[in-house]
């Protein structure tokens, strides 16, 4: 295994945590690095415009599709014929669909899926690529050039080929799609890793922590995942959006969560046999809202990135 060279004498702080035990090394370098993935989070949803409005259409989305049913209770398993079709009225504000569930009810529904697909593939793919792009970055050398052949001959197959082929070896469910997109998304979040782990591993604290006896476990655990936490959570935030719209594309297509399970996918390819019939209602909503979540989710991911980029710069 090829480490970099290490300093000829440990510096004054690292040589003072030496008494707190193998790898424990109160380096200011790693404490900046760690503060400055916090203070971007923070300052980016503080001061920029597009990430303020990104996480308010969130915090309306996520009170939307969990609080909303609370408030507004409808039957979304029963079918009913007899109000099939209902343009939007009082007792049925966005209308009904042609099975009679109430569309808002089912808007509701379809969300909370949605955004429990999305949350759940963003911290599995979060948990998957981190550790292997961590591991990979900094042993280096031969392990990391085979390991990141692996995530090149993966991401040259077509991700979307791949995903509707094992979708349709097994009965769609909720479960199964967040492990399908779980399995073919964190690939870029181990490259993205790994880079970052890359110019980590020469870092001063790192190499004291190798002086000082740590373990690769507690190096890439303890030191390297946290310093790197900050291209993490601009990639999770892009993976929600993606895990979304995913979902709602095969669902679009027959693939996706079964009836009576609601899904904007479903609802738009539903509502399109009817649309030139003048039902726009069963085709607008959830059109809209597919759009809004996904833009609202790539605006935080966009703040977050031009953050990071600029701290960067400043580096």
């Amino acid at each position: 295994m090829h480490e970099p060279a290490l300093d000829a004498e440990p510096d004054r702080e690292a040589a003072t945590g030496a008494a707190a035990g193998p790898g424990a090394v109160p380096e200011a370098g790693e404490l900046t690095a760690r503060r400055g993935s916090g203070r971007l989070i923070v300052s980016t949803l503080a001061h920029n415009k597009m990430a303020i409005a990104g996480a308010c259409l969130v915090v309306v989305m996520v009170l939307f599709c969990f609080v909303g049913p609370l408030l507004y209770p409808t039957n979304q398993v029963t079918v009913r014929l007899d109000l099939a079709e209902l343009p939007p009225s009082g007792a049925h504000p966005l209308g009904t669909d042609a099975s009679g569930y109430d569309v808002l009810g089912r808007l509701m529904q379809g969300g909370r899926s949605s955004l429990e697909l999305g949350f759940a593939v963003a911290v599995a793919t979060s948990v998957i690529g981190t550790l292997y792009g961590a591991f990979a970055g900094f042993i280096g050398g031969v392990v990391d050039a085979l390991m990141m052949r692996v995530i090149d001959t993966f991401l040259a197959i077509p991700g979307l080929v791949l995903l509707l082929i094992l979708v349709s070896m097994f009965t769609p469910n909720l479960l199964m799609i967040i492990v399908l997109l779980s399995l073919l998304s964190w690939l870029g979040v181990a490259r993205l890793v790994r880079g970052e782990v890359l110019s980590l591993r020469t870092r001063e604290f790192v190499q004291a922590a190798r002086m000082m006896g740590g373990s690769r476990r507690r190096i890439i655990l303890r030191h390297l995942v946290p310093n790197a936490i900050g291209v993490v959570l601009v990639s999770a935030t892009f993976t929600i959006a993606d895990a979304i719209l995913a979902m709602s594309t095969l669902s679009f297509l027959g693939l996706g969560i079964p009836p009576p399970h609601a899904d904007w996918g479903t609802m738009l390819s539903d509502g399109l046999n009817y649309l030139f019939d003048g039902y726009w209602w069963l085709v607008y909503p959830p059109a809209v809202i597919l759009i809004v979540t996904v833009v609202a989710f790539n605006l935080i991911g966009d703040a977050l990135h031009d953050s990071l980029d600029a701290r960067l710069q400043r580096q």
